[in-house]
């Protein structure tokens, strides 16, 4: 199980669910929805292509070398890369890649922050193992 959402990209479209899944709130004068759907920030997310494959995506961002992505950004990413299934999990300071102990991306926070979830992809075991 993995925390995430807004969704991204649903059976081959486009399909930013952000006042679905809550992310608009009539209330705060759109500061919420700004900072976090509207404006760019470090993003991961998650989704497969028509073959069947997983892809995962980290995004940077908050720094002069990365500006990150908006929510709507993101799906258009996934849609570039031939997602036709999408969803957004956690970003901002939390977004990290790590591959064989390595972190492979710029976390904005300047080194790799300790998080309460996480994707973890093991190598597949072989029968009898």
């Amino acid at each position: 199980m993995v925390n995430g959402g807004p969704l991204l990209v649903k059976n081959g479209s486009e399909d930013v669910t952000v006042k679905h899944d809550g992310m608009v709130h009539p209330n705060d004068g759109n500061s919420f929805y700004y900072g976090w759907v509207h404006k760019r920030n470090p993003r991961t997310f998650a989704g497969t292509d028509a073959q069947g494959r997983t892809l995962l995506v980290t995004a940077d961002g908050r720094s002069t070398a990365s500006l990150g992505l908006s929510l709507k950004e993101e799906a258009d990413v996934a849609m570039s890369l031939g997602m036709v299934q999408a969803m957004n999990l956690d970003g901002g300071g939390s977004t990290t890649a790590v591959a064989g102990g390595k972190v492979l991306n710029s976390p904005s926070g300047g080194t790799e922050r300790a998080v309460g979830d996480a994707l973890v992809l093991l190598p597949a075991r072989k029968e009898g193992q």
